[in-house]
């Protein structure tokens, strides 16, 4: 059963080419400028990845502010290994420092709002996300969907 043979990992030591390739199979924009992205994931305050036989096939982030908010910005998994709870374990290893914090906040693609009702994110009452974002990636954005 592959969920046994999935090693998580806590920290931010991850080798450069793999952290390109799951961006980039999970088609983020932000594997096109690895060189921020490598350095953006080295200063985050937490980061959990998985592996299968020594291959990174999913990574997730938290930034907070170490009382009240945590933000989760990133969650990928492999296409490959996708829907076999991957994803699902990231999360809940994310969420457990942050579990009575006041808010837990991600902003979701369209296609992925499903899997996080799940997790028991919910839209927001009165609140619109709102951001300033490089217009070639909404185009990317896009494009996924």
């Amino acid at each position: 059963m592959l969920s046994q043979e999935v090693e998580y990992r806590e920290g931010v030591e991850l080798p450069r080419e793999q952290v390109i390739y799951l961006y980039s199979q999970c088609r983020w924009s932000s594997a096109e400028k690895p060189d921020a992205l490598l350095f953006a994931l080295s200063n985050l305050e937490m980061v959990i990845s998985a592996w299968h036989q020594n291959v990174l096939i999913g990574l997730g982030n938290a930034i907070s502010d170490k009382a009240l908010t945590v933000y989760y910005p990133h969650l990928l998994v492999l296409p490959s290994y996708q829907n076999m709870g991957i994803g699902r374990e990231i999360m809940k290893r994310l969420q457990a420092p942050y579990i009575n914090f006041h808010q837990q906040i991600l902003l979701a693609i369209n296609y992925a709002v499903p899997f996080y009702g799940k997790l028991g994110f919910r839209h927001s009452q009165g609140v619109t996300a709102m951001w300033i974002y490089d217009e070639s990636d909404i185009n990317a954005i896009n494009k996924q969907e």
